[in-house]
């Protein structure tokens, strides 16, 4: 029904399945997994718009405050996540990019039955190749930690445009299928 292994307390060190160790229900790790999908496609959008000269402070915040509320224990309220992920869509269509045709760039559905079906089909395990797959969500977990710092520094009046870029480009590089193992360490 699930499969969360972010944190130390996951069952038996493996992987929670059924229903999180820390009381997350398979319906909000399914739903955090779609968002995540959904924010790689608009860090697609932002990397390719930055090589332009096109910042969006919009898109920054909303990545950086997507990754911060998919940390461990950080938010349990599967509406919010679904709030968040029909924003992701109003997003990513103010910024419609016609070179890129990705999935992540243009699923959409406001169902939240079809939410969870997607998110099977875009979640951690996804990725078959267990090295690859590691390393992916070994990224993926650094740049929520770094997500967290620059939430922090954002809200004390601090901010600093390269790191939103940089948490965008590993974002992207999770995406990525012909990066090998050598290249994502």
């Amino acid at each position: 029904a699930m499969f969360c292994y972010q944190c130390q307390e996951t069952a038996q060190g493996k992987g929670c399945i059924l229903k999180g160790v820390c009381g997350k229900t398979a319906e909000v790790a399914g739903l955090q997994d779609l968002l995540m999908y959904l924010m790689k496609g608009i860090s697609k959008l932002t990397t390719t718009l930055r090589k332009r000269g096109v910042e969006s402070a919009t898109a920054n915040k909303f990545i950086v405050d997507g990754l911060f509320m998919t940390i461990t224990n950080a938010n349990f309220d599967s509406s919010r996540f679904v709030s968040k992920i029909k924003e992701a869509y109003q997003l990513r269509e103010k910024g419609i990019h016609p070179s890129l045709t990705c999935d992540c760039l243009t699923w959409k559905s406001d169902k939240v039955e079809e939410m969870e079906v997607k998110s099977k089909e875009v979640g951690i395990l996804a990725t078959e190749n267990k090295d690859i797959r590691s390393l992916r969500e070994l990224l993926t977990y650094g740049i929520k930690g770094m997500a967290a710092y620059v939430e922090h520094a954002f809200n004390l009046g601090f901010e600093d445009t390269s790191l939103y870029a940089f948490i965008q480009d590993a974002l992207v590089a999770t995406t990525q299928s012909d990066l090998t193992v050598a290249d994502l360490t």
